[in-house]
């Protein structure tokens, strides 16, 4: 089974001539199939990370890995969605999906086949068409979610991709995400600073702190294999066992501030 790692990643940056440590020798690691959702503060390291597993920043030590093989920078391997979706505004959905294969060399019936295949994956086939401009916030997450998907990416990784929805078109992307992962059997990683999201779409969550970010927590929910199960999601949200450890990881985040008062 494949399986991405992060061994040992340190990175720093330059900040008013200090030098700030974000990452600190961070080891982790998610197989296809497993949806590793890493919980945490804003600030604490989560996104620069995700940039690492990306390629899109180098590590000041340790090394990005694919079954043994170390990557130097971006690949096919991991699709990457964006909160802010960093859609092209003057092509149409189709287009805005179809870009990626036509950089690897697609032929242009080819391209637009498989753009609306995954298109239909996220339930925007009847919006091959529009215009980035005429999607709502919620479409243009799923039309994110089809671009990096296109490409066929053994990985999908997600950067805090629902932070700016309302909570019901949340809840549906969430959904959204769960089927695509039980029908794809890709692997994800997933960031939030939302406890709800990451109970419900991690098999793996890490609780996360920083800078330099720090694994504080590790949990196994089953939460999110119970929805591939059948298990609707109003059940799943409803179990005592989810709300317990929901209000446990609310209190951790709760007394952080309180722990750094007292001293």
């Amino acid at each position: 089974m494949s399986r991405l790692t992060a061994e040992a990643v340190s990175l720093s940056f330059e900040q008013h001539g200090q030098t700030r440590r974000v990452l600190h020798e961070l080891t982790l690691d998610v197989a296809k199939g497993e949806s590793l959702v890493v919980l945490g503060p804003s600030g604490c390291g989560k996104s620069t990370l995700l940039n690492v597993l990306a390629g899109f920043q180098k590590p000041d030590r340790g090394r990005v890995q694919i079954d043994g093989r170390t990557l130097e920078g971006p690949g096919g391997e991991r699709g990457v969605v964006f909160q802010d979706d960093a859609l092209m505004p003057w092509l149409d959905a189709l287009d805005n999906v179809a870009l990626g294969l036509r950089i690897r060399g697609l032929g242009r019936a080819e391209r637009e086949a498989r753009a609306r295949e995954v298109l239909a994956l996220v339930g925007l086939q009847e919006h091959a068409h529009y215009r980035v401009s005429q999607l709502s916030g919620g479409q243009r997450q799923r039309l994110g979610l089809a671009r990096a998907l296109a490409v066929e990416p053994d990985f999908l990784l997600l950067d805090e991709p629902f932070g700016a929805l309302d909570a019901l078109t949340r809840e549906r992307m969430q959904v959204l995400t769960l089927e695509l992962w039980r029908k794809t059997g890709k692997g994800l990683f997933l960031i939030t600073h939302s406890v709800d999201e990451a109970l419900f779409l991690a098999t793996d969550l890490v609780v996360m702190d920083g800078p330099p970010a720090r694994i504080v927590k590790r949990l196994r929910p089953d939460f999110a294999r119970r929805y591939a199960a059948g298990e609707p999601v109003r059940s799943i949200k409803a179990d005592p066992e989810f709300g317990r450890l929901r209000q446990a990881l609310l209190d951790e985040f709760l007394e952080e501030p309180e722990a750094e008062h007292a001293h």
